[in-house]
């Protein structure tokens, strides 16, 4: 056992997933220049001195390398792209939407599209066009799957799930989650660091994870706004209120069962996310727990999000904008109280 942060996590996953299969190569913009980062937060750093033709460095152009990646997929490789910033993935829209979701159905499932695609999300100082919760927007594309780990035993388990996945596959992680050192370290960062076990595993892709027991209402997040999640459910315990905590991880497919199984418990349910709350994933996921539990519940689902706004750039404005633990607990003291 070694305990290592998302970073170092993610890194051992694509080394091992590279030893294992030769189909298996990396593709993106500065994830091999010697001497540099490693990509924007170190996730690469130094895999370019053992598979030197397997860590493809692309110019600044996301759609050509999702196109490439698309393509190597189409012919068997197994590529994991590597997106700087989530915000990105505009650029890179038309071949994810229209080629990699689609193809394995417009072919009748003789063509699959193996590939991985990574990106960093959330608000950390950057401005609006480098801070966005890009999950939203791929929710309601067909034939990808999304996850999205909140430490770092996850994260290697549910990447190397991801690579042997014949499907393609969106992985957001955080970048106050990574955990990355020197100048690639982040303001506020928290710690998602996990003892990772020698041996080879996967974590199903699919599946969700209950981190706090509790009786009394169900908090259902991801990513940051999870360890938020966790922390307000200590502050509620103090206070006398029993709070579920579920790392859902796992946004297309998501583990009903789990859900569910706490939902008939507790009667409520809040829904947290960093993004906004118009349009969200909790949105989906909301009206989906009201068509499957609806009788189940003892008041309507809540929703904790950030406004309909971009993300500022001001760090107070930021703190603003951004769900934490307070306002988690804000929501669950009201929902508790009404029900």
């Amino acid at each position: 056992m070694e305990r290592q942060s998302i970073a170092e996590a993610l890194r051992d996953g694509i080394r091992e997933e590279m030893a294992r299969d030769k189909d298996v190569f990396c593709i993106g913009e500065d994830i091999a220049v010697s001497g540099g980062f490693g990509g924007a937060f170190t996730v690469t750093l130094g895999l370019e001195d053992e598979y030197r033709e397997r860590m493809l460095d692309t110019p600044i152009s996301e759609l050509g390398f999702t196109g490439m990646a698309v393509g190597a997929a189409m012919m068997g490789m197994r590529p994991i792209a590597d997106v700087q910033y989530s915000d990105f993935l505009y650029l890179a829209l038309d071949q994810i939407a229209n080629n990699a979701a689609k193809l394995r159905y417009m072919s009748g499932g003789k063509i699959s599209i193996p590939m991985v695609m990574r990106a960093p999300v959330g608000a950390t100082g950057r401005g609006s066009q480098h801070a966005q919760n890009m999950e939203r927007y791929f929710m309601g594309i067909p034939g990808i799957k999304i996850i999205a780990p909140s430490n770092a035993y996850d994260a290697k388990g549910m990447l190397k799930a991801a690579v042997r996945d014949d499907n393609p596959v969106m992985m957001f992680e955080h970048k106050l989650l990574y955990g990355s050192k020197g100048p690639r370290s982040e303001t506020g960062a928290i710690d998602a660091t996990s003892e990772i076990p020698d041996e080879d595993y996967i974590v199903e892709i699919g599946s969700a994870k209950v981190d706090r027991e509790g009786s009394d209402v169900t908090i259902i997040s991801w990513l940051l706004m999870h360890h938020y999640s966790l922390s307000a459910g200590e502050t509620l315990a103090n206070e006398g209120i029993s709070a579920e905590v579920i790392d859902i991880r796992s946004l297309k497919p998501i583990d009903w069962d789990t859900l569910g199984k706490s939902i008939r418990k507790t009667g409520r349910v809040i829904l947290v996310e960093e993004g906004p709350k118009i349009g969200g994933v909790c949105a989906e996921i909301s009206a989906q727990i009201m068509e499957r539990f609806g009788e189940d519940l003892l008041t309507p689902v809540v929703r904790v999000a950030s406004p309909d706004t971009p993300p500022p750039f001001s760090p107070v404005l930021e703190d603003f904008f951004r769900g934490d633990a307070g306002k988690v607990v804000d929501a669950a003291r009201e929902i508790v109280k009404i029900g």
